[in-house]
């Protein structure tokens, strides 16, 4: 009689769908089967986006997303949930009721609130409603500094300055760097109770199209998997800058994190 194979953790994964592969959902999917999870996507928008920018997008109706999401949930043991673009409101109020099934579930939130490119993925009002309402379900957030300036409306505050309001909502958030000209990347682990960790890498050339989505999932993949916070992210990081250093650039616009081996 064969001994059956342990499952993989699963983690449910709400974001947009990228045409163009590198990042979205597509990332979502790569970057968990690298950890060793299974990924379960719920397609939130559908996007019209390439290597370079976004040209335009539009947000599923609320009924359909929960409806994805909702059998997943109904049917396998979700470890953790990593959200992505979620473009609306509307959108927002619908992972706030998702995560009523799933108490204790570890959230990280990646806030998607612009492409690589500078397009839009949403409104102004996105980002005050994940702030206001999705950082106090979350495990953690990870917004670069750019992100992390919108949303705690700082528009040229420091990572410090920005965490300092942004930990008024929740517990733990990791500032990405690499949006300056520094030798160094400084990535930042802020928490509320007060500690600071500094994840320090060697900076690469280029710029990268799903490098956010990449870091988000791998992190998630990694909670999923049972890490403690720290530990999580520094395997998510370091992973991470992996695939940049292995990128790949297929079109016209931003490498692609390369998140998979070769040989798959």
């Amino acid at each position: 009689m064969n001994t059956p194979i342990p499952s993989r953790p699963v983690v449910l994964c709400l974001s947009g769908h990228d045409p163009s592969g590198g990042a979205g959902l597509q990332a979502d999917i790569e970057a968990l089967l690298a950890q060793g999870c299974h990924a379960a996507p719920t397609v939130t928008a559908l996007t019209v986006q390439d290597t370079v920018d976004v040209a335009d997008f539009r947000v599923l109706d609320r009924e359909w997303v929960v409806a994805q999401a909702s059998r997943v949930i109904a049917d396998m043991p979700v470890a953790a949930v990593k959200l992505g673009m979620l473009g609306s409101v509307e959108m927002v109020a619908t992972v706030i009721e998702l995560m009523g099934q799933l108490p204790g579930v570890p959230l990280v939130c990646d806030p998607v609130l612009r492409a690589g490119g500078g397009g839009a993925l949403g409104r102004d009002d996105v980002g005050y409603a994940m702030r206001e309402h999705l950082f106090p379900l979350s495990r953690i957030a990870t917004p670069n500094l750019p992100e992390a300036r919108i949303l705690a409306e700082l528009p040229d505050g420091t990572p410090d300055q920005c965490a300092e309001r942004l930990l008024r909502h929740l517990e733990h958030l990791l500032i990405t760097g690499g949006h300056g000209d520094e030798a160094q990347v400084h990535n930042r682990l802020y928490s509320r109770d007060g500690s600071v960790q500094d994840f320090v890498c060697q900076r690469l050339p280029g710029s990268y199209h799903g490098s956010g989505c990449t870091l988000a999932s791998a992190l998630a993949g990694r909670l999923a998997l049972g890490e403690t916070l720290p530990g999580a992210v520094r395997s998510a990081l370091d992973y991470t800058w992996r695939t940049l250093r292995d990128a790949e650039q297929p079109g016209h616009g931003q490498f692609v994190p390369r998140r998979l081996p070769l040989d798959l």
